[in-house]
């Protein structure tokens, strides 16, 4: 399959766009769950799109990217959706993988 980089980076957005509707939906997951299992989270993802924006020289504020990312401010997110980390989740995450989203 040949697709232009047009249409690719079409695709690219609507495929982040309904990742991000997902994690938005799926509070109930904790971004310790999504390290542990998959080496990133929400915040990664955050710090991700605002170390694109410094790249494309475009103002972005780290809570900017957070609330584009969570839905809400960060703040309202962790006060409604975030639970304290089970030791069990603790010691997953010290001993999983060091890249760990480069968070």
């Amino acid at each position: 399959m040949t697709i232009d980089d047009k249409t690719r980076t079409e695709l690219e957005a609507a495929t982040f766009r309904r990742l991000l509707s997902h994690l938005q939906k799926r509070t109930d997951v904790q971004n310790i769950d999504l390290m542990n299992l998959a080496g990133f989270c929400r915040n990664c993802l955050s710090n991700w799109m605002k170390d694109a924006a410094d790249e494309r020289q475009i103002e972005m504020q780290k809570e900017d990217a957070r609330t584009l990312v969570y839905g809400m401010p960060y703040d309202e997110w962790k006060a409604k959706h975030q639970t304290e980390a089970t030791p069990e989740q603790k010691a997953a995450f010290a001993t999983s993988p060091a890249d760990k989203g480069q968070h």
